[in-house]
């Protein structure tokens, strides 16, 4: 259960990103970063639920409407305009995700022919897979708190496009997934296949899909070709990873999985139990290398706060077994594998305990990535709106 300070904190944290990031007034040029603005529209629908403020909602939708309208369309400094999508204005509001959504770098996309260069890629726009999908969860969720479908009609378009650019076939038939894409999803900027990302596919499509059902919305595209191909890249891939962020990414989707379950939307308990066997192994290791024992100027607070709202998962994972023992009486395993993880929960509580006090957000580590970190924080603190379903 959230806590009052920590629901005040966050609604401290989401007023000064809101003004800070020119969503609290009409600004000529947001600032729209669409991994932040994901866990941000989660956080003002918690807020909303938390308060019954309907203040938060509407921030939440017009950030939706925000993002849309500046990462749907072509950057200012680039020489075409318009939607990504190559849709007309009004076909474009209609469906502002159909050509995917930009990054929200700093810098423009590199052109074909341009050098790689490793370093400035970090810097230059695109599309990445992994923020695509934590928008598709976003929207899904604007959808659960309004009932209103068009939020996950978009998500759906959105899957549809991603998936299309993102999956390609090799030479021998088997598909595998780019990493970054260009800003138009036309080529690869990135050609190597993030760790996660079939996980990220094959859980959000699932959710969308369950979305729809639930809001008995007949329009909008079918996701199960896309889930048959998610499936085969799932195909006994190792999730293994010592990454704060990756580690709180498996403990939310073992939540997700779970939920679903719960509405007879998945049933592979196998995927469940790897994703607890594997999160459990990277536990270990993380904690292994220390990280708490250093500086503020040495931590990235965003990864670790990852973990933490992953943690907070973990909570509701245990929760949700106690509550409904019969979903998984025939995996013995997971209730011993939930017990164990159960000896990390007071890591969570550090990682914010450290990120609240004062002196540590003066890092520059923290300044450089105030926008995410503290967005992240807030996530934290009052985790409902990104994890329940």
């Amino acid at each position: 259960m959230n806590q009052p300070a920590d629901i005040s904190t966050a609604k401290g944290i989401m007023a000064e990103f809101s003004a800070s990031t020119g969503l609290a007034k009409i600004a000529k040029s947001p600032r729209r970063y669409l991994w932040t603005d994901a866990f941000a529209v989660c956080n003002f629908l918690e807020l909303y639920r938390e308060t019954g403020d309907g203040s938060w909602r509407n921030l939440a939708i017009r950030l939706v409407d925000q993002v849309h309208g500046t990462l749907g369309r072509h950057r200012d400094d680039d020489p075409r305009t318009g939607w990504i999508s190559g849709l007309t204005e009004e076909e474009g509001r209609k469906h502002p995700t159909i050509g995917g959504l930009r990054i929200g770098k700093q810098m423009n996309e590199r052109k074909p022919g341009e050098p790689d260069d490793d370093y400035l890629e970090w810097d230059r726009d695109g599309q990445y897979y992994h923020y695509l999908t934590k928008w598709m969860h976003a929207l899904n969720q604007v959808s659960r708190s309004t009932g209103d479908s068009i939020f996950n009609l978009w998500a759906a378009e959105l899957a549809k496009a991603a998936h299309a650019g993102f999956v390609h076939v090799l030479g021998a038939g088997s598909k595998r997934m780019y990493w970054k894409m260009s800003i138009d999803l036309s080529y690869p900027l990135v050609s190597s296949m993030g760790h996660h990302d079939p996980l990220d596919g094959i859980i959000i499509y699932h959710q969308i899909q369950a979305t729809a059902a639930a809001l008995s919305s007949t329009s909008g595209p079918d996701l199960d070709s896309e889930i048959a191909d998610m499936k085969l890249l799932c195909r006994g891939k190792n999730w293994a990873t010592d990454d704060p962020l990756g580690l709180g990414g498996l403990l939310c989707h073992a939540l997700t999985i779970l939920q679903l379950m719960v509405q007879g939307r998945f049933n592979e308990t196998g995927l469940l139990m790897d994703l607890l066997d594997y999160s459990l192994a990277g536990l270990d290791a993380c904690l292994q290398s220390r990280f708490l024992d250093l500086p503020a100027d040495r931590r990235l607070a965003f990864r670790e706060l990852g973990l933490a709202i992953g943690l907070h998962a973990l909570e509701r994972i245990e929760g949700l077994i106690a509550e409904k023992p019969k979903m998984i009486d025939n995996s013995p395993s997971i209730y011993s594998l939930v017990g164990v993880l159960r000896r990390f929960a007071r890591l969570g509580e550090a990682i914010e305990k450290f990120w609240l006090d004062p002196r540590n957000r003066t890092a520059e580590n923290w300044t450089a990535h105030r926008d995410i970190n503290s967005v992240m924080l807030a996530t934290s603190l009052a985790p409902n709106g990104y994890l329940n379903l």
